[in-house]
């Protein structure tokens, strides 16, 4: 029997792929598409029984070749580029590939954990998981909400043979994630920036928001995967945020990130306005492209995610960001 985990050569899929060895499981095989070759440095690290293509793991799914054989499905695989203007592509890519999965893991009663994604909620102020709330942005929001919309409703109808956990992940950040280029995190970006100029840039106010004051639910990726591993073992089904519950301004990562990177250099931490003072953080125009797009604020409301069973504690910004620098400065 196999784990299948796809996107595993991605960011939070590779980090999966070594959970689950770190359990002594190596039986995994990984999908993923390589025409972005780089990506392939994510998995040198990894035991793995096969790699395959995420078209010739379609078709052998298609083809019953993975019948009977497969003891859970950790679905990553999707373009996550929130400003891909294809629709098509991010429709086939994220919409009608998670649905294949799902069908064939309630046909074959196997357990799928999806990744969903906080853009379902768009401009709203209420990141819960209900109807109401949902109003996506754009079409990468768009095609994880239209999935979990199918999902809810064979949940609520009771129509499923096996365990369904979708996440929808807010701003995650950490280790292996430096191949996703201006979609990696801003932490990853802060500390290039600085390593390159001694600087950390930061977007002026924008949607009310004063200088860098903007304010999202950092969550670190060792957290994101901690949650996966406690829902494959309890085959707890649901749709679930997964952020911390914490929002925390794009300041406060500015600060933690360039007072980590100091540290490393033998200097003291500084608070924020001896940080601008110094030009160590300074603040560029709102671009036009993400006007209209942007979500200014936001922070998973964990209800659902604790009564679901994890009370595990999540990290702050503070600490992820410095665990994190130290890792990148290896």
């Amino acid at each position: 029997m196999y784990y299948i985990v796809t996107g595993a050569a991605g960011f939070i899929g590779a980090n999966l792929v070594r959970a689950l060895n770190a359990r002594g499981i190596t039986r995994i095989i990984a999908v993923d598409d390589l025409t972005q070759a780089d990506k392939f440095g994510n998995l040198t690290d990894c035991e793995l029984a096969d790699y395959l293509d995420k078209q010739e793991f379609l078709d052998m799914i298609e083809h019953g070749q993975f019948d009977g054989g497969i003891e859970a499905i950790l679905h990553q695989g999707a373009c996550s580029d929130t400003m891909e203007s294809d629709g098509r592509y991010m429709m086939a890519n994220n919409y009608r590939y998670s649905l294949s999965l799902l069908n064939f893991c309630q046909d074959q009663e196997v357990p799928l954990l999806y990744a969903s994604s906080a853009a379902v909620y768009g401009g709203s102020q209420e990141f819960r998981e209900e109807r109401e709330f949902e109003a996506p942005l754009n079409v990468y929001g768009y095609s994880k909400f239209l999935f979990d919309q199918i999902v809810r409703r064979r949940l609520a109808s009771a129509d499923f043979s096996s365990p369904v956990a979708g996440f929808r992940y807010f701003n995650v950040y950490g280790p292996r994630e430096s191949h996703k280029g201006r979609m990696a995190s801003v932490a990853f970006h802060h500390f290039n920036q600085y390593r390159d100029s001694g600087k950390v840039r930061l977007f002026e106010g924008s949607g009310g928001y004063a200088h860098g004051e903007q304010r999202r639910d950092f969550v670190y990726v060792d957290d994101v995967v901690k949650v996966n591993m406690a829902f494959l073992d309890s085959g707890t089904s649901g749709i679930y945020n997964l952020g911390t519950g914490r929002a925390q301004s794009f300041n406060e990562l500015a600060v933690a990130t360039a007072n980590a990177c100091r540290a490393l250099e033998g200097k003291p931490a500084l608070p924020l306005a001896e940080l601008v003072a110094a030009g160590t953080i300074e603040y560029i125009p709102f671009p036009e492209a993400l006007k209209g797009k942007y979500q200014s604020f936001t922070q998973a409301d964990l209800t659902q995610l604790r009564q679901a069973g994890y009370h595990d504690e999540f990290a702050t910004v503070e600490q992820g960001v410095a665990t994190y620098v130290n890792w990148l400065a290896r």
